[in-house]
């Protein structure tokens, strides 16, 4: 298959180059914590279209990706549940838009093999199913403000919008109460969570390994 094909200018939207955005902002503020020159290294799951990957390394960062789809081309051909790598491999560990393709209870193995191979911290997002409404406005003194306000469901989806996903956020029998309190009790200490204002679907999650030194 020809991933140029499956990655085109429809795939990589204005919304979702947004997110490539936050993607990288959160990674770089963390690298920017290691201890380790030049500016850490990082393992991204999920290569998508390249992106993000290729921009980490235009700033020196040294990136290893992964993916279970070899036509994409990443370093290692893995799956997130079962990463070939030592305990401790990488100062951050991402998996963007990855975890809802697969069953529920195999994404929490994924989050437990997330944090094994990272030093101190993993980086998720999620699609998010929950109504979003969206207030932007300028105000006198204090600047531009923007805010999302999640509005539940009276009654929850009981199918993920996106055909390729298996959950997501805000459906039946996964609210963002479950998933946070899942991702606290696999070890983990939640930095932040939020909705990109641009594109409310995306949830981004910030962990840090507990009592790592």
């Amino acid at each position: 298959m020809d991933s140029t094909k499956e990655y085109s200018i429809a795939y990589d939207s204005k919304r979702r180059f947004v997110s490539y955005w936050h993607q990288i902002r959160e990674v770089i503020s963390r690298v920017s914590q290691a201890d380790k020159p030049p500016r850490g290294n990082v393992l991204e799951v999920g290569i998508g279209g390249g992106f993000v990957s290729r921009y980490l390394r235009r700033q020196g960062i040294d990136v290893v990706t992964v993916d279970i789809e070899q036509h994409l081309r990443p370093d290692m051909v893995a799956d997130v549940a079962d990463l070939p790598f030592p305990d401790a491999s990488f100062d951050v560990a991402t998996a963007y838009e990855v975890l809802e393709h697969m069953p529920y209870e195999k994404s929490l193995q994924g989050i437990d093999e997330l944090k094994r191979v990272s030093r101190q911290w993993v980086l998720v997002s999620l699609p998010d199913a929950t109504r979003a409404f969206r207030f932007a406005l300028t105000i006198p003194h204090v600047g531009y403000v923007q805010k999302i306000v999640s509005v539940p469901f009276l009654k929850a989806r009981n199918k993920p919008y996106a055909k390729s996903h298996e959950w997501e956020i805000g459906i039946k029998r996964y609210p963002l109460k479950r998933v946070i309190a899942d991702i606290k009790k696999a070890g983990f200490q939640l930095i932040k969570t939020y909705r990109v204002y641009e594109n409310p679907y995306h949830r981004f999650f910030v962990l840090r390994k507990i009592n790592t030194q």
